[in-house]
């Protein structure tokens, strides 16, 4: 169990860490004057950091779903909302996105047969 744990923890990291480096990117890559890049950056990015780190105190299956929607919805975002054009905020949105939805992934993958609540 204890194993299980540390893996379940190490997703949780990941996912804050990639999140909160979406949440900041407008910053350090430039782009905070694009308001649909920079409000999807700091949105998403805020919410996967929040999920993850709620995640790590008590898990739900939900909070691995909701990440793994939010990294597809990064993923697809530059598209849907007309900024692809700005190759930074592209860039950041789809490697975050793979990474969130990745881990989120891994992480339902890596528990089958969890009851739906562990707390």
């Amino acid at each position: 169990m204890l194993k299980y744990f540390e893996n379940r923890s190490a997703f949780d990291v990941i996912n804050i860490i990639v999140g909160l480096g979406l949440a900041l990117s407008p910053w350090y890559l430039g782009y905070t004057a694009e308001p649909y890049a920079a409000w999807n950056a700091w949105i998403v990015g805020a919410a996967v950091a929040i999920i993850a780190s709620i995640a790590l105190v008590a898990f739900y299956e939900l909070e691995e779903w909701t990440n793994l929607g939010l990294g597809l919805w990064a993923i697809i975002a530059p598209w849907l909302l007309s900024f692809a054009h700005l190759d930074a905020a592209t860039i950041a949105h789809v490697v975050a996105g793979l990474v969130i939805a990745f881990v989120a992934a891994s992480s339902l993958w890596s528990t089958p047969g969890r009851p739906y609540s562990t707390a």
